[in-house]
C-alpha cells in the first residue's frame, strides 16, 4: 500500500513541524526553506487542478487557465477520484472556510 511507504519516520516528523505552522507567513517561511520555487509552484498548481476538477471543469478548460499538462490532470484526476481523499478533504475545507 501506497500509504505505508510514505509512513516513515521522517515523514511523521514533517507533519508534525507542518502542524506547529499558525500564519500563512510561517508556512511559507517553512515552504521556502525546505522547497525549490519550482517544488511549491508545482503543488500550487496540482491543488488548483484538483479544485478546478471537483468543480466539474473540462481538462482543455483546466489546461488553459493553469497550465498544468494532460498528465498532470489527469494524474490529479486519479488522486481526486481513487485516493486517499487528500485533495477531497483540503477542498471541502477550502470551501467551507475551515481552518
Amino acid at each position: 500500500m501506497a500509504s505505508d511507504r510514505l509512513r516513515t519516520p521522517d515523514v511523521d516528523a514533517l507533519l508534525e513541524a507542518l502542524l506547529t505552522l499558525q500564519t500563512p507567513e510561517e508556512v511559507y517561511a517553512f515552504l521556502q526553506d525546505v522547497c525549490t520555487v519550482r517544488e511549491v509552484q508545482e503543488i500550487a498548481q496540482r491543488l488548483a487542478v484538483a479544485r478546478m476538477l471537483a468543480a466539474g471543469k473540462h481538462y482543455n478548460d483546466i489546461e488553459v487557465a493553469t497550465g498544468a499538462s494532460s498528465t498532470t490532470i489527469s494524474r490529479v484526476s486519479r488522486a481526486l477520484n481513487y485516493g486517499a481523499d487528500g485533495y477531497r478533504c483540503a477542498i471541502d475545507r477550502l470551501e467551507s472556510g475551515e481552518r
